[in-house]
């Protein structure tokens, strides 16, 4: 959904008078976050100290029982100590996703637990943070495994018809921003590549299942030792180790990324075996992610990433495609 500078003060003033559904004083306030898949606040209220973060759900994408599920999985996650992540609150009717008007529209909006940090800088310490981020994705994928699952769960499959295929749900990777058709041929190849190799790897309970999927720095929370972990809205079935290509999301082309798999992988082997097979798959989930992210920003040219990133980062897309069809 695009929404302009009007949109987000209208929502804003809307959703801070519906603040008191979540315990909240009439002196709380809100502010706004971001603007991505979904549009995210941060509550204060001065009076108890109280914060926690409301994120409005974005129209159209996930349905209610793809949300609750979503907020299941957590509370699993939470209760048996598996990783350090916001809580789910409900509101004081006890509901975990509750609509709100806003803009004129019923949204769906769910509030979190406030938590503490910063995103890993990109610096000496980042291969660090990626052995941690190694083993909590191990942690994260047992779980996920031996998890009973509810029988209502339901959410999104990421395979590759789902990212690059016949079904994309974050867009056309064709639709790239400034890719020109002689590179569009190009990606092609790779795309062609990315099937075979996917569906020779293929989707073994082993190697496929309930994944995190958006591990990227912007959803790890530092605080002096703690490594936490936010923002399960693209949680979903996919391989296990497409979790490290999320991971070193819009810097796939730097250097460090060859350290930063060497590193998550130590940190995964702390906690779980990897395969030759597995680890030889990791620079093909990583282009899989980056042609997946070229569609995204086409798709959602109106978010801050997008226009950040713009024309160059398909151009870099293609240049990692050149390099991958030379592997091959």
């Amino acid at each position: 959904m695009k929404a302009n500078q009007d949109d987000f003060e209208s929502m804003q003033a809307e959703l801070g008078s519906a603040l008191p559904r979540w315990g909240m004083s009439p002196h709380a306030k809100l502010t706004f976050v971001s603007h991505s898949e979904n549009t995210t606040f941060l509550a204060h209220d001065p009076q108890s100290g109280q914060r926690l973060v409301l994120r409005v759900q974005r129209i159209g994408y996930h349905t209610p029982a793809e949300i609750l599920s979503e907020l299941s999985w957590i509370s699993a996650l939470i209760a048996d100590g598996i990783i350090d992540t916001p809580r789910p609150l409900p509101d004081d009717n006890g509901l975990s996703l509750c609509p709100v008007q806003l803009n004129g529209l019923t949204r769906q909006v769910v509030a979190f637990e406030y938590m503490s940090g910063h995103e890993p800088d990109q610096s000496a310490s980042l291969p660090a943070w990626f052995r941690k981020l190694g083993a909590v994705s191990a942690r994260l994928h047992q779980h996920s495994r031996h998890w009973q699952r509810p029988t209502a769960f339901r959410r999104k499959i990421w395979d590759f018809d789902a990212m690059l295929g016949v079904r994309p749900l974050w867009g056309d990777w064709r639709a790239g921003l400034g890719l020109r058709d002689s590179d569009a041929q190009l990606l092609k190849r790779v795309a062609d590549a990315l099937a075979q190799r996917l569906d020779a790897y293929g989707r073994e309970s082993h190697r496929f299942g309930l994944v995190h999927a958006d591990l990227r720095l912007a959803n790890l929370l530092v605080d002096g030792e703690r490594l936490g972990i936010i923002d399960f809205d693209d949680c979903g079935f996919s391989w296990f180790f497409y979790d490290f290509a999320a991971a070193v999301s819009f810097m796939e082309h730097q250097p460090i990324v060859t350290e930063l798999q060497n590193t998550w992988l130590e940190g995964y082997r702390t906690v779980a075996p990897v395969s030759n097979e597995d680890e030889a798959m990791l620079p093909i989930f990583v282009i899989l992610r980056r042609m997946l992210l070229t569609a995204w920003i086409a798709s959602h040219s109106e978010t801050d990433t997008a226009r950040l990133l713009g024309t160059d980062y398909t151009e870099g897309t293609v240049a990692m495609g050149e390099r991958f069809l030379r592997t091959l």
